[in-house]
């Protein structure tokens, strides 16, 4: 199967090595020249659980060089979706599915303007990866479950034949008839820890040492939980408390979210597709949804600030 990695960062290459090593034609496609030029130069080094390797790699930065792919996978930050995927219009031909396997909600929307939502596929994955270096991750893909599924509910030949591919290169997939729940469950754990801890700084930990924050953890959970639930979408779980345990589960007290992460390097956040997805959704359905308007408006200031430090710094 011809497979493009739209957005080639550390999970796009946990993904993407996987996929290679199993056989399939997977292109790697990231606009850090740099990145891209290890790979192509030297390979992709791994390093995971079987210990370090160099795996051979097509990378690019161009698109076209691509051609039209069998599935497109987007792993690009959530507020680059829309200019990336119109910016890669030559990945997709006649019978290409476009595959989201971001963090958040709102994509396959996006996604579904510039390709057409009949081409549209949805996932959420568990694969971790760290980008160590240009060319260089640490790969967490055993025992990491991928799920894909239609819009629609509907399990149909293409999604079943991807997730055939997908578990045959070691990359165990499943097919839900509930996608939309399934992104809503996964959505439910970053609305529990995420804003939180880039306001506050906190690693995991310190976070769930203070009675204060959970509270309001919690409370921003039971929002989102009650938003799903108008929208009629099933979840499987109703307890504010699930998603907070989940959140930490296996991970050690010095983790950081994504979004502290992401702040700590100086980039913006996935805010708008996180706590904004509950806020929108809640918008729409006549379900109150403060405290997670209160933690994407402290996110939002978060990011002014940094953004008015850089700005002094360059004009320094």
């Amino acid at each position: 199967m011809k497979i493009a990695i739209l957005g080639a960062g550390a999970l796009g290459c946990a993904i993407g090595a996987t996929l290679t090593e199993g056989g399939h034609e997977t292109w790697l496609i990231d606009r850090a020249p740099a990145h891209v030029d290890a790979m192509r130069t030297h390979g992709l080094r791994v390093d995971d659980a079987r210990g370090s390797r160099q795996v051979q790699v097509r990378a690019t930065t161009e698109p076209d060089e691509v051609g039209a792919a069998e599935v497109v996978i987007v792993l690009v930050k959530s507020f680059h979706t829309d200019a990336a995927i119109r910016g890669a219009q030559a990945l997709v031909g006649l019978e290409t599915v476009v595959l989201s396997l971001q963090n958040g909600l709102g994509h396959e929307d996006i996604l579904a303007d510039a390709v057409g939502r009949e081409r549209v596929l949805a996932g959420k994955t568990y694969v971790g990866g760290v980008l160590r270096g240009a060319g260089h991750i640490e790969s967490g893909v055993v025992g990491k479950h991928t799920i894909i599924g239609e819009l629609d509910g509907g399990v149909t030949d293409r999604v079943q034949r991807i997730a055939e591919a997908f578990n045959n290169a070691g990359l165990a997939t499943q097919v839900s008839d509930n996608i939309v729940g399934t992104m809503w469950d996964k959505l439910l754990v970053n609305v529990a820890t995420g804003a939180l801890t880039g306001i506050t700084s906190l690693t995991y930990g310190q976070l769930y040492d203070e009675p204060l924050l959970k509270a309001t953890s919690l409370a921003a959970v039971a929002e989102a939980i009650a938003a799903a639930q108008a929208a009629g979408v099933t979840l499987s779980m109703t307890d504010p408390e699930r998603a907070w345990t989940l959140a930490a589960q296996g991970l050690p007290a010095a983790f950081k979210t994504s979004m502290l992460q992401s702040l700590e390097k100086g980039s913006v956040t996935e805010i708008d597709f996180i706590n904004g997805s509950v806020v929108r959704w809640g918008a729409r359905q006549g379900v109150p949804t403060p405290v997670n308007a209160t933690l994407v408006a402290c996110i939002k200031g978060v990011e002014r600030a940094m953004a008015d430090r850089q700005k002094a710094e360059a004009q320094a």
